[in-house]
């Protein structure tokens, strides 16, 4: 037997530090090649770090939350052979995959077959139940924890029967059938309670925080709030759906908002626009990319749909349900992360009457869309019933001024109550 030591990786980009934000495994597990032993967090993205190896954990060499120097020890396993423990200091190679800034990454990496050279250890099943710490995150893959969420079983009560440890749709079959969907004891509704829990903010989350308290902290926010009628929209999508939806896919209202963005865009340019606080430049761009906030079990995260300007409603369609898919899936690239020129950012259904959302510095306007709800209004003096919906919109008071802002929204709303307009050359 020998040891094979992991080195936190060069993950380029000049960076000499990084955050270790989350253990995925801990000493005396056993581990497979290509699985995710830990996440670590940069200035902008979290990083998994893969095993290269098949062996048994025996040490970590840090605690969540430490900041830890490149090419320091990660974690040493012990391996069949005579691992690589005398060999040079070069910190080991990563292919990592990458996401922004959000609360907590959920990667799981397909295991490869195992080298004939060192066997792959066995599963050991014990039945269909084991019980996990509360914090502790069992391996499986998106499919089956989405496949949990909707059977309403906690993952972590499930034994696997995977690869080590890996939880399978089997598993999940084999818990239902002995009944345990939801093991946990339901407390009395009036029972007194003196619990306390705490979370230690790190990685990712910590990472959110301080973005958000630089954002509201730097810009002059100001928001803005505007009723629009989009009865007619929606039944221009409703028409379009009906006619192309099989041939060319479904439409929902981001595309036409994103439309009218850029249509309106055009005559308020310093909306679309970074501002570089410290150097005190404000650019300009003639490019829309717009960021399509989208909320995925690991939490917030901006795809940016690029060139919007040059998109065609099902087009635009077509790259939002991409990377909203991505993004959800955690595969989305730092390239389709980044870059965006000014947000779009809607809870759907969940909308609410009216939002503040925070600017994603550097830009400088961010547009909210709330829920679309039918209400009595009066139009040319008769009561009608109408799909009214708000825009919550925030600006950079720095940059921005507010009359501009309240004209920019004017411009969007008569887009969207005018749909013919959007398309009007």
């Amino acid at each position: 037997m020998g040891t094979h030591v992991i080195k936190m990786p060069d993950i380029g980009e000049g960076i000499a530090e990084v955050e270790l934000s989350q253990w995925h495994v801990k000493v005396g597990d056993l581990v497979v090649e290509d699985q995710v032993l830990a996440d670590v967090m940069t200035d902008k993205a979290m990083v998994d770090i893969p095993s290269p190896v098949h062996g048994k954990v025996i040490a970590l060499g840090g605690q969540p939350g430490e900041v830890m120097a490149v090419g320091s020890v990660l974690i040493s396993i012990e391996v069949e052979g005579a691992g690589n423990l005398k060999e040079s200091d070069k910190p080991a190679p990563v292919t990592a995959k990458e996401t922004p800034v959000a609360p907590k990454v959920e990667a799981v990496v397909e295991s490869k077959p195992a080298a004939a050279a060192a066997p792959r250890p066995a599963p050991v099943c014990q039945g269909p139940m084991v019980a996990r710490e509360a914090d502790e995150r069992p391996l499986a893959s998106p499919a089956v924890r989405k496949h949990a969420l909707d059977l309403g079983i906690q993952l972590r009560l499930v034994r696997g029967t995977g690869p080590a440890g890996r939880v399978l749709h089997e598993d999940l079959e084999a818990y239902l059938a002995q009944g345990q969907s939801n093991a946990s004891a339901p407390v009395a509704a009036y029972a007194q309670r003196n619990d306390e829990e705490q979370i230690q903010v790190i990685g990712m989350r910590r990472k959110i925080a301080q973005r958000m308290q630089d954002a509201t902290q730097r810009a002059a926010h100001f928001s803005y709030v505007e009723e629009i009628d989009v009865t007619a929209i929606e039944e221009l999508r409703a028409h379009l759906n009906e006619k192309h939806g099989a041939s060319r896919g479904k439409l929902t209202l981001l595309p036409f908002l994103v439309r009218a963005l850029v249509v309106a865009l055009r005559d308020f340019p310093q909306m679309n626009a970074r501002y570089d606080d410290e150097a005190q430049v404000i650019t300009r761009l003639g490019a829309v990319h717009v960021g399509v906030a989208t909320q995925s079990d690991v939490g917030l995260m901006v795809p940016v749909v690029r060139h919007a300007e040059a998109r065609s409603l099902w087009d635009s369609a077509a790259e939002i349900s991409r990377l909203a898919n991505a993004a959800r899936n955690g595969k989305a690239s730092r390239d389709e992360l980044s870059g965006s020129t000014i947000t779009l950012t809607s809870l759907g259904a969940l909308g609410g009457i009216v939002s503040t959302p925070v600017l994603n510095l550097p830009e400088v306007a961010i547009v909210g869309v709330n829920k679309i709800v039918e209400r009595p209004m009066v139009v040319k003096g008769q009561v009608v019933i109408r799909k009214m919906m708000n825009l919550s919109s925030s600006f950079d008071h720095r940059v921005v001024d507010g009359m501009d802002a309240a004209l920019f929204i004017q411009a969007i709303r008569g887009l969207l109550e005018q749909p013919a307009t959007l398309f009007v050359e």
